[in-house]
């Protein structure tokens, strides 16, 4: 028995391995990769078969950001080339979500930039949220607003919304190097007022920030204390204009490390591959699959995805099946034309240069 069969084994016993193990998952040679997958693969079997969980984004208010969070292209002082509007129209977002939902996605992710929501966004928000859940009952709701203040957790969870998403993004030892305008510690409570509410806890982490793999591992059991039903995983898209422009740290392999590590701490967690996986995995996405269980269909908040038709041919190429789908070879096809992929590419056309106005 290999030392990663002991991890695995640990893993399918919930069991999480040492900080050791976790180092040495992500120092393991090439030679190893595949074992590393095999392992990982075990677990990630374990607890969700073959199932992949399709997810999808709808930026619901880009830019306009005070936070500087040096990894994000809707910071202050941003000098990336993103489209900025503030929020979106309830019919509007509905339109975007339910263009997710037609390619096969069983939850919508409804993502605002800005440090936290005011009282009136979340009253905004929580209508929005409403109409989309009386047309679409079966279909799960995460916001992502920011950081929450007293009472807002509960008052989304009141209107059917089923998740909430607040990333840790790497270790507290890290933070201060990539975000200075808020703390580590301001996060770890907004996971915790969303888990008090009663909404599904969603948090994971951003690599390729020039973290350690100590950093890695950090965070990692970090996740694992806040306890996330979600853990996604992206990876550093280093726009251009902001100050982790050309950090391009990662390599498929590393990738794919990363996220096994990731399953080890977290074994029974929706692990998610997010933001970044095209251009940082390449051609070993498919994978990545045997180590994750949920993804994120088309595009992303500021970069585009892959096309959803080819996410979904990817899944079934790779001999997993969509979640919630009556069975594989009848998966409805994700749209290949673009706007309505995106969901949102008429409104971004519509209000490119300039702001849409906000709800009444």
């Amino acid at each position: 028995m290999t030392w990663l069969d002991l991890v695995a084994d640990k893993a399918l016993h919930r069991e999480p391995p040492t900080r050791d193990e976790a180092l040495a998952v992500l120092a393991s040679a090439d030679d190893e990769l595949m074992d590393v997958v095999a392992a990982a693969f075990r677990v990630r079997r374990e607890f969700f078969g073959r199932r992949v969980k399709l997810n999808y984004l709808v930026n619901v208010k880009s830019g306009l950001c005070p936070e500087d969070c040096f990894y994000c292209s809707q910071r202050v002082g941003s000098a990336a080339d993103v489209l900025k509007y503030t929020w979106l129209k309830t019919d509007e977002v509905i339109a975007s979500a339910e263009a997710g939902v037609a390619g096969g996605a069983r939850r919508v992710c409804l993502v605002a930039s800005g440090r936290g929501p005011t009282d009136k966004d979340i009253d905004r928000i929580s209508a929005t949220i409403e109409g989309f859940k009386q047309r679409n009952p079966d279909v799960e709701v995460c916001a992502c607003l920011g950081l929450l203040s007293q009472g807002q957790a509960e008052r989304l969870a009141a209107a059917g919304t089923t998740a909430y998403n607040h990333n840790l993004n790497t270790s507290g030892g890290h933070y201060a190097d990539i975000c200075t305008t808020h703390e580590y510690a301001d996060r770890v409570a907004t996971v915790e007022s969303a888990k008090s509410a009663g909404l599904s806890p969603c948090s994971g982490l951003i690599a390729g920030m020039g973290e350690t793999d100590e950093d890695l591992v950090d965070v990692a059991f970090a996740l694992r204390s806040v306890n996330p039903d979600s853990v996604p995983v992206n990876f550093l898209i280093p726009f251009d204009g902001t100050p982790l422009e050309g950090h391009w740290q990662l390599t498929p392999q590393r990738c794919l490390r990363i996220l096994a590590m990731v399953r080890f701490v977290c074994p029974d967690a929706e692990v998610r591959l997010a933001g970044g996986r095209e251009i940082h995995l390449r051609t070993l996405q498919p994978l990545a699959l045997h180590i994750v269980n949920s993804i994120f269909l088309g595009d992303y908040l500021t970069s585009e995805g892959q096309a959803g038709s080819a996410d979904l041919a990817m899944i079934a190429d790779a001999g997993f099946t969509v979640e919630g789908a009556p069975d594989a070879p009848d998966a409805p096809d994700a749209p290949d034309d673009r706007a309505a992929r995106t969901g949102l590419v008429h409104v971004r056309r519509r209000g490119a240069g300039t702001d849409l106005p906000a709800n009444a």
